[in-house]
């Protein structure tokens, strides 16, 4: 079931949304060759808890998984897509990351990621993190009262599809709200027309997650969360949670 939230209930999400933004801006500025992936699940928890919020990450475990997700920051990496779990690893020269991170405030949840990379960034990489940012761009201007679901899909899927790379079949945006994952789904290639009417009072999280090989096959690594491309492509992951009001699409997580 679709949960309309009043105007109250998305300012509410608004907050939490900022302290999403002040977290992932903190872990992109701390972010350099050298420092480990648990620095930065470190970073974005001094800022949850700075703000009085607790991670949606932290303990989660959907039906795929076999463990209990363990940091508060999703940290993917070259061709890791999504859900990489924080480890000792260092950063290198020309790593391209995707960090993913939520935040937990006055019963509301947030939602948002980002795609950077470190050192001396390869072309190929500016080209996939750029295409992400348009595709969720195209996503959140289809995000309007009297659209569809599948005009999101529509919007982002073309982006995706005309910059030649692949996307997951399985895996995309969702409802948020009281939860992290509410209904409904939002994938990342649709038909326009189609799915569920937006109304005012729908919080999405829309999320394209773009693979640079062209392929739209990845498999789980032996830790049970981490997507990867099978072909070993590297992958970008952006989202936002968003709005819909009459008034158009608000970005609660903007930075």
């Amino acid at each position: 079931m679709v949960e309309l939230k009043t105007d109250t209930s998305i300012e509410a999400m608004f907050e939490a949304g900022q302290v999403v933004g002040r977290a992932l801006t903190a872990v992109q500025k701390a972010a350099d060759v050298g420092v480990s992936l648990l620095e930065l699940d470190e970073v974005a928890r001094g800022v949850l808890r700075e703000a009085g919020a607790s991670s949606p990450f932290l303990g989660y475990r959907p039906s795929f998984a076999t463990s209990p997700f363990p940091a508060v920051i999703c940290a993917s990496v070259n061709d890791a897509i999504v859900h990489g779990i924080p480890t000792g690893y260092r950063l290198r020269d020309g790593d391209l990351v995707s960090i993913d991170c939520g935040a937990q405030l006055g019963g509301w949840a947030g939602d948002s990621a980002i795609s950077f990379t470190v050192g001396r960034p390869r072309p190929a990489d500016v080209r996939l993190i750029e295409t992400a940012e348009q595709a969720l761009a195209a996503g959140i201007a289809a995000a309007v009262v009297g659209n569809r679901i599948g005009d999101i899909a529509h919007a982002i899927g073309t982006v995706c599809r005309g910059g030649g790379y692949g996307i997951m079949d399985d895996f995309g945006g969702h409802g948020i709200g009281r939860r992290m994952h509410e209904d409904p789904p939002v994938p990342n290639e649709g038909r326009p027309g189609r799915g569920l009417a937006l109304r005012h009072g729908m919080v999405l999280a829309i999320e394209p997650m773009l693979i640079a090989g062209g392929t739209d096959e990845y498999h789980a690594a032996p830790d049970g969360w981490t997507l990867k491309t099978n072909d070993g492509s590297r992958a970008a992951h952006t989202e936002h949670t968003v709005a819909i009001t009459d008034a158009g699409p608000r970005v609660l997580t903007a930075r």
